[in-house]
């Protein structure tokens, strides 16, 4: 099998620094070294002394707080609603095929938009013909905003545009799209943006239209994705299998880009 000459990580990296998510999400990573942990050793060795391991180490590792949906992650349909619009149970993380998660990949590049803008399916089309590209059954696509670039300041949950109700289904139902990804804290525009609109018209069909959208066609989508401006519009495989959380409404995922 031969490999491909380059890999692109387009996961972000999980720590208790970078700012990816509103305060009431925040991940929390308790880091314990190794010598912190030599007495794990000599508990379990009756006998042994600190001076009998090398430098007096044991081995170190983290307990994590956090949410399926902190870092580079995907959501599975059930995250967006118990239930589909004809009543079925939607797919959990750990049910949601493998097959899905190992396809080739487009990039839309949609980082001229602004802030809050929701992208419709006549955006789609125009830069898919802009790249000469025409979607395949599967083909895992990826959306590159402007947040991709504020990456742990303060702008980023409030930056880039996001994918609208009507942009999703063209995808999911128009296309066979199955897994999509966006290098912004969620698929939908930013809440900021999509706050304002609401106050002024009080129209609910706005809030999370683009997550809702998998009530109709039950689709994944990767959210915090990273470096995607280094990927070329198409001619790359896309790995992205979730981490296996039973009955999960996500996975984090160590999303990668392969190509020559």
């Amino acid at each position: 099998m031969k490999m491909p000459s380059k890999i692109v990580d387009i996961s972000v990296t999980l720590d208790n620094d970078v700012i990816l998510d509103h305060a009431n999400m925040i991940p929390k990573i308790e880091y314990r070294d190794n010598k912190q942990n030599a007495w794990m050793l000599l508990d379990a060795f009756p006998g042994l002394k600190a001076d009998d391991l090398p430098n007096q180490e044991g081995w170190a590792f983290e307990v994590a707080t956090l949410s399926t949906h902190n870092g580079t992650h995907m959501d599975a349909p059930y995250h967006f609603h118990s239930r589909s619009i004809d009543g079925k149970r939607m797919m959990t993380i750990d049910e949601v095929p493998l097959d899905w998660f190992f396809r080739p990949g487009v990039k839309l590049d949609f980082r001229h938009f602004e802030d809050g803008y929701v992208v419709q399916p006549e955006d789609i089309d125009a830069e898919l013909k802009r790249i000469g590209y025409e979607i395949q059954p599967m083909d895992i696509v990826l959306v590159n905003t402007r947040a991709g670039s504020l990456i742990g300041s303060d702008e980023y949950l409030t930056a880039g545009c996001g994918m609208g109700r009507a942009a999703t289904l063209h995808l999911t139902q128009g296309m066979g799209v199955r897994v999509t990804g966006i290098d912004a804290w969620g698929w939908d525009a930013p809440f900021h943006h999509i706050r304002k609109v609401w106050e002024e018209t009080r129209d609910p069909s706005i809030i999370w239209e683009g997550h809702y959208a998998g009530r109709e066609t039950p689709y994944c989508h990767m959210e915090k994705l990273c470096n995607l401006e280094q990927l070329p519009p198409h001619g790359f495989t896309v790995a992205c299998f979730p981490y296996k959380v039973k009955g999960g409404s996500g996975g984090w995922t160590r999303a990668v880009a392969l190509f020559d």
